[in-house]
């Protein structure tokens, strides 16, 4: 079975420990999200992964085996930072880096089409990189990276750049790409876009992992809940009440953290006789929620 493993990786760059002791095992199909504070290690894990760095302990292997440029066929990767020429046309581009993955030029300008109408660009496959805006040259990146269908694929702040309903088209791409039993390694700052995407997650806080593994399972393990609030009553007498962890007031009623279930009990007893409640609602946390009680940022 097909997999990414990280055994014990250890990396310091002088006295400075970017990754500490990181193990993780990720699937073989399906889609593992990244979520990182800033000097996290998250660069330096992907570039681990890529070849491109060396642990100075432990090691990372792909179907058992470590990573090098004789497997780099199998590997997709696309960079946070746009890594195009931009002088080259897009056709020119994609065939070169096709050719580099092991691909017959006719097999890449197939795939390529495809992509482009896909993505609703053909008529950009004879226009230069430069020429693009951000948005779409982002979408001819990410071609790039999955134009010779690779088994292992890592997206680096993939939706960089991109308006909502490119995201949902970018989005949509991916899922489907997961389905044919490639594994993703997702990495981003974007909450919404790891929870809706993720079934597998690791947070990484100063080079160490202080969460993983399923999302659902992490979520319900968390204990805290948020409850939301509307109608036509004043919920202030909420902000002091035992189990309340946070309270903050919206237009048309409030959003509460709570400790449990038990407490969301409580607090709907107290809100008979104090007016008229149109919605109350107890959900799961958020992934943003999780994020920053376990690293101490908020990424909106």
């Amino acid at each position: 079975m097909l997999s990414l493993s990280i055994n014990g990786v250890t990396k310091t760059f002088g006295n400075h420990i970017a990754v500490n002791d990181l193990q993780l095992d990720i699937p073989n199909s399906g889609l593992y999200g990244f979520l990182c504070g800033n000097g996290a290690g998250k660069t330096t894990t992907v570039r681990m992964i890529l070849g491109f760095l060396d642990p100075r302990e432990g090691s990372i292997t792909w179907n058992g085996e470590k990573i090098n440029y004789a497997k780099s066929h199998l590997i997709g990767y696309l960079p946070e930072e746009r890594g195009l020429y931009p002088k080259l046309k897009v056709k020119e581009q994609i065939i070169y880096l096709g050719r580099l993955r092991g691909m017959k030029k006719q097999d890449i300008t197939k795939e390529l089409d495809q992509w482009l109408e896909r993505f609703e660009v053909p008529h950009y496959v004879n226009k230069r990189v430069e020429e693009l805006s951000k948005g779409n040259q982002q979408k001819i990146q990410f071609i790039s990276a999955i134009i010779h269908r690779p088994e292992l694929l890592i997206l680096d702040e993939p939706f960089s750049g991109l308006d909502p309903i490119n995201v949902e088209m970018l989005k949509e791409a991916v899922i489907d790409i997961a389905k044919t039993g490639t594994a993703i390694v997702f990495s981003s700052h974007q909450m919404d876009h790891v929870e809706q995407l993720c079934e597998n997650i690791c947070i990484l806080r100063e080079g160490e992992a202080v969460v993983h593994g399923n999302l659902g399972e992490i979520k319900h393990s968390f204990g805290k809940k948020n409850l939301n609030i509307y109608g036509d009553l004043s919920c202030e007498f909420l902000r002091e009440m035992p189990g309340v962890a946070r309270y903050q007031e919206v237009i048309g009623g409030c959003k509460l953290q709570i400790e449990g279930e038990e407490v969301a009990a409580q607090i709907f007893s107290a809100l008979q006789d104090k007016g008229f409640v149109r919605r109350f609602e107890l959900e799961e946390p958020t992934l943003n929620d999780i994020f920053i009680e376990k690293v101490g940022e908020r990424y909106e």
